[in-house]
């Protein structure tokens, strides 16, 4: 990191992380281009954890390289007058793999569901049931995360 008086502890890069709504999933295909993809994620631990398609040019690229990069952009706020933005940010390196027991699955999807539909866990049971055997769970192990802010 270049400006390492904008780098933010460990503790606070996870709460930017667990606070963002979405992240963006940045992957190599099998072709060697680049791929980045905007997707909802939750964290849990030390991993992140999406669900996607059956099939498609992410799992084309997991698949093929399995070593992803993630960004999570936490409040922002342009200062126009100051030609500056307030920032807070986080960027994650890990490997991907898709999950294949479907407890873990299950259990992923509830994760996500969670944070996403907290008001609904009457109906998050009849959804995951409907749309299992339709979605792929993949969790990013995270090997590398670092946090900046401008505040």
């Amino acid at each position: 990191m270049r400006r390492r008086d904008r780098e933010i502890p460990l503790d606070e890069a996870l709460a930017v992380l667990d606070s963002a709504e979405y992240g963006v999933l940045s992957l190599v295909d099998p072709q060697g281009k680049p791929y980045a993809v905007p997707v909802s994620f939750v964290r849990d631990d030390d991993h992140l954890i999406f669900h996607c398609a059956t099939e498609g040019r992410k799992l084309d690229c997991i698949w093929h390289q399995p070593v992803v990069a993630f960004c999570a952009v936490g409040r922002t706020k342009v200062l126009p007058g100051q030609f500056t933005t307030e920032y807070e940010s986080v960027l994650i390196e890990g490997i991907a793999e898709i999950i294949d027991d479907e407890q873990q699955k299950i259990d992923d999807l509830l994760k996500l569901c969670e944070k996403y539909a907290p008001d609904e866990s009457d109906a998050i049971e009849k959804m995951i049931d409907q749309y299992l055997h339709r979605t792929v769970v993949v969790e990013i192990r995270m090997t590398t995360i670092t946090g900046k802010a401008n505040r």
